[in-house]
């Protein structure tokens, strides 16, 4: 018997009841993003379109894979991008998920169970968006602002605003947010990055006053280029410093 075999098998096998949605967030400066899925249903026999609408990404675990793997392939299929920022922030599962008569359809054409209970595991993913080259999956995905977002499939409309809440409780505590930046930044788009996440203004006096306590914070002997106003000093997060000074708690609660 071939064992290898075996597991290859074994491996590809989906568990019915259990997904991972993630929520995929990318800033590009003006506003926090988040990326979907087109959901698309025709008739099958006069092709008439039946409903068009979004997702967010995600997919059943396989029986041998880990909740983390789950969602680290789940994001890899979709970006091409390994060792992406993942954090797993809550559980779905109440007995009314799948309830509205559209999921419902969208199930059953695609060979599941509309009346099999699915719990989910979120996750929300922090994106650079200039590293991302998005490409065609068998469906359509596309950023979005999160601000633009006002109704999604299934139960993803709730999963997203509890998303929203565990990033911004985890930003004001965490430097996560540099996960959202390219690797050279100025202070202006990072107080930036704060306000749009928070959905506050931020003064910029005491904004600055807060970072420049920030000894993982490294300013470089380089200015933006190509601007129309005047270059700002660039700077770069350094995780190294940050692990062995971590326990000066950033704080930017509001």
């Amino acid at each position: 018997m071939n064992t290898t075999a075996n597991l290859v098998e074994q491996k590809i096998v989906l568990n019915n009841s259990v997904s991972v949605d993630c929520v995929i967030f990318g800033f590009d400066f003006m506003q926090l993003n988040v990326l979907l899925v087109d959901r698309v249903m025709y008739d099958e026999k006069s092709g008439k379109e039946l409903f068009n609408d979004l997702t967010l990404t995600g997919n059943h675990i396989f029986e041998e894979e880990d909740l983390d793997e789950a969602a680290a392939r789940i994001l890899f299929d979709l970006t091409g991008l390994k060792n992406i920022y993942l954090e797993q922030f809550y559980t779905f599962g109440s007995p009314t998920r799948i309830n509205r008569e559209n999921d419902k359809a969208w199930l059953a054409a695609n060979g599941r169970d509309p009346n099999h209970r699915i719990i989910t595991i979120g996750y929300y993913s922090l994106l650079d968006t200039d590293k991302v080259t998005l490409e065609w999956k068998g469906r359509n995905v596309r950023w979005v602002p999160v601000s633009d977002v006002t109704e999604l499939a299934f139960d993803h409309m709730e999963i997203l605003q509890k998303a929203l809440q565990a990033l911004r409780k985890k930003l004001t505590r965490e430097p996560i947010g540099f996960e959202l930046l390219p690797p050279k930044f100025t202070l202006s788009q990072m107080q930036r990055l704060y306000e749009v996440i928070l959905g506050v203004t931020l003064d910029k006096r005491n904004f600055r006053k807060k970072v420049s306590r920030m000894k993982y914070l490294v300013p470089l002997d380089e200015k933006q280029k190509g601007v129309a106003h005047k270059p700002a000093r660039l700077y770069v997060f350094d995780r190294d410093i940050y692990e062995t000074t971590k326990t000066e708690l950033l704080d930017f609660a509001i």
